[in-house]
């Protein structure tokens, strides 16, 4: 059912995500005039305020994460918030929540940022109150379960009450404008669609590398681990928009059916396809930091990091190894998909100095956003040896191609889609259910071979047989 949200329900909103990225992203959107004047905002959470408490709450949040000149119609903003506080367990409470919410008949839309356990009954309070009816969709923020099981437990709750058209599942690296752009780059130039298999790319890498610890994450980290953190649900979406075929047009579900597809053809990782580790105390930008059982302050055997050597078995991909790397504590924070060309078939230059290299394209997404594709070029100038070849980059930078836009939070555009009911960049069920099944499958591997998370020092880029994982294919990993 297409219809705009005129209020939007924040469960979870004196947290560290409504603090940093929600409230901002909200008060941006109102300021550049993307959503209605009359959109009405309730946010809801266990902690006991008012609406005059919750505005002062969200004044210190935007100030904290807002930049000053994205803050133009700030007291606006604070004035369209209210708040009614909820126990989720307290099914009595939501009556007092339907209340603060007011009639939905102009459309409801729900963000749902909670623990699993508080999903079921969060989902039997809002059906109870009136406030899960036709006019209602919801947003669900992960983590959406820790396998397959417990993920299709919770989607079964969600679909109790919600069905799937108004169910909008978020990973927010899909609302990152560089994201987005990887359509664009494949699908609005034909330059590139022609050469976009296993003829012409030799293989892909996809890099998410964090330099940070356990930071405020202790109790769900721990639970998690980097497999179900980072490549379940980022990793794998990256690479099924890097892999997908031509959808036949740009909406939600051309575009996740082909998605799909590619999740349904991840070969099963063998036991000598993938790679964990934990990071060890070291140096991050010259400064000493600690081991994560130091951290945690315990000894765990829970990874920080995980390097996957990953197969698309279907004719496009046939052959063409996907390497994915995402780690805690590694060198830098980066963000990057890189596709690596085949070498030309026959060079025609027979000097030395005229040796080629393959062409590769780079696709940054944090920190900065950017797009390289590598070229050979003669390099100026006269030389008794002929003629002298060089590897050149093509940069486009988006903020210099772009001037003048203000770089947004990947929020911003989730949450407009949210309260307009497009849900092309959220995740369908089966979406989920593929990349669980996957995820499963590699943990059960690990469990059966008796894997263990390798140590790395802090500052490094993983543990050595991460670059063994590539190097035995004769590849080398882009940093």
């Amino acid at each position: 059912m297409s219809f705009t949200a005129d209020s939007l329900l924040l469960f979870g909103a004196t947290g560290d995500l409504a603090q940093r990225m929600l409230l901002p992203s909200l008060c941006a959107l109102g300021s550049d005039g993307l959503i209605s004047p009359n959109l009405r905002i309730v946010g809801t959470a266990r902690q006991k305020l008012d609406d005059a408490g919750y505005r002062q709450f969200a004044r210190e949040a935007l100030e904290k994460f807002l930049p000053a000149e994205r803050r133009g119609h700030m007291a606006e903003f604070l004035n369209r918030l209210h708040y009614q506080p909820l126990d989720a367990t307290d099914t009595g409470g939501f009556q007092a929540l339907a209340e603060k919410v007011g009639p939905v008949q102009g459309g409801l839309a729900i963000f749902l940022s909670t623990a699993p356990h508080l999903f079921e009954p969060t989902i039997a309070g809002l059906a109870a109150s009136g406030l899960a009816g036709e006019r209602t969709r919801i947003g669900l923020e992960k983590p959406l379960g820790t396998d397959l099981a417990s993920s299709r437990q919770i989607n079964d709750a969600v679909a109790s009450a919600f069905p799937e058209d108004r169910t909008f599942r978020i990973d927010h690296y899909l609302g990152k404008e560089t994201v987005q752009n990887l359509l664009a780059l494949r699908f609005a130039n034909i330059l590139f669609e022609p050469l976009w298999n296993a003829a012409h790319i030799d293989h892909v890498q996809i890099t998410v590398a964090e330099t940070v610890g356990l930071e405020s994450r202790v109790g769900y980290y721990d639970g998690s681990g980097a497999l179900r953190d980072m490549v379940q649900n980022h990793m794998l979406q990256l690479l099924a928009l890097v892999a997908m075929e031509p959808p036949a047009s740009y909406d939600s579900t051309a575009i996740r059916d082909e998605k799909v597809k590619v999740l349904r053809s991840l070969r099963l990782v063998g036991a000598d396809e993938s790679v964990t580790g934990q990071y060890r105390a070291g140096a991050i930008a010259g400064q000493p930091v600690p081991g994560y059982d130091d951290e945690l302050g315990k000894e765990s055997d829970t990874e920080t990091f995980v390097g996957i050597k990953a197969h698309v078995d279907n004719w496009r991909w046939k052959g063409v190894p996907f390497y994915l790397r995402t780690g805690k504590r590694l060198p830098e924070r980066v963000t990057e998909i890189v596709v690596q060309f085949r070498r030309v078939p026959h060079s025609i230059f027979a000097s030395k100095a005229a040796k080629t290299v393959p062409n590769k394209l780079v696709i940054g997404i944090q920190p900065e956003e950017n797009i390289t594709l590598q070229l050979m070029a003669k390099v100026p100038g006269l030389d008794r040896d002929g003629i002298r070849l060089r590897p050149v980059p093509l940069d486009i930078a988006m903020t210099d191609a772009f001037a003048g836009p203000v770089k947004r939070i990947a929020y911003e555009r989730l949450l407009l889609d949210l309260i307009e009911g497009d849900q092309t960049l959220f995740v369908r069920r089966d979406e989920v259910e593929a990349q669980w099944d996957w995820i499963d499958a590699i943990r059960a591997g690990w469990a059966e071979h008796g894997i263990v998370p390798k140590p790395y020092s802090a500052g490094s880029w993983g543990p050595s047989a991460a670059i063994a994982l590539a190097e035995r294919d004769g590849v080398t990993w882009h940093e």
